[in-house]
């Protein structure tokens, strides 16, 4: 039962590491496209 557990919560932080991973992503992308919009707009 124990070991259930522990994998459960290994899984779960592994999930929250990668959602995680992806808001850091998207930001990223935000910030470039903000970047491209006001080259564009100059």
């Amino acid at each position: 039962m124990t070991y259930l557990i522990l994998s459960n919560i290994v899984v779960w932080l592994g999930i929250g590491g990668y959602i995680s991973y992806l808001a850091i992503v998207q930001k990223r992308l935000e910030q470039k496209v903000r970047q491209l919009e006001l080259r564009v707009n100059e």
